[in-house]
């Protein structure tokens, strides 16, 4: 068995509009989010042989803010990648437990993508309705070695939103 973690990048500055996309950084709620979500996997247990992350700005930020380890191997096929570049990348990978940070949709679209119909539960119904900044998704891969990923071969066994671990970095309310 395998397990893969999908990290996506925390809140950009999406106001620093002279920064191309690649260029932006995070803002203060995603510096708290990505603190809050690299808490979360210290406490609980959660770590990585091989962390694989899109050379982005924001991702650069999103590890450096959430305290993340291994040190992450930068690969610009991540960059804004779909599930099939994605698995593409894991095929190359090395170790058991993998984490890929970067960005949506391809990291939704690897969930679905990846879990089989028979193993979707309600992790799985959260994590259809929406992957926000910061979140990260854990899914145990019934495989023996990266190459052999294929759609339908793992289930999600955890989801957790930086609102799950404190609701001030939930979405913010219109009144």
């Amino acid at each position: 068995m395998k397990v893969l973690g999908l990290l996506r990048h925390a809140k950009s500055d999406v106001d620093d509009i002279a920064l191309r996309d690649f260029d932006r950084g995070l803002n203060g709620k995603g510096r708290r989010g990505a603190a809050a979500i690299g808490a979360h996997m210290r406490e609980s247990g959660l770590v990585w042989d091989r962390v694989i992350a899109s050379p982005a700005e924001r991702v650069r930020a999103t590890i450096a803010a959430s305290g993340l380890s291994p040190a992450p191997q930068f690969d610009e096929r991540l960059y804004l990648a779909d599930a099939a570049t994605l698995m593409a990348v894991l095929r190359e990978a090395e170790g058991d437990r993998v984490l890929l940070v970067g960005h949506n949709p391809g990291l939704q679209e690897m969930v679905f993508r990846v879990v089989a119909p028979e193993h979707e539960n309600d992790l799985f119904e959260t994590a259809s309705e929406k992957f926000p900044t910061a979140t990260l998704a854990v899914l145990e891969l019934d495989i023996a070695d990266w190459p052999d990923i294929s759609a339908g071969c793992g289930r999600l066994t955890h989801f957790a939103r930086p609102r799950d671990l404190d609701p001030a970095l939930g979405p913010e309310q219109k009144h």
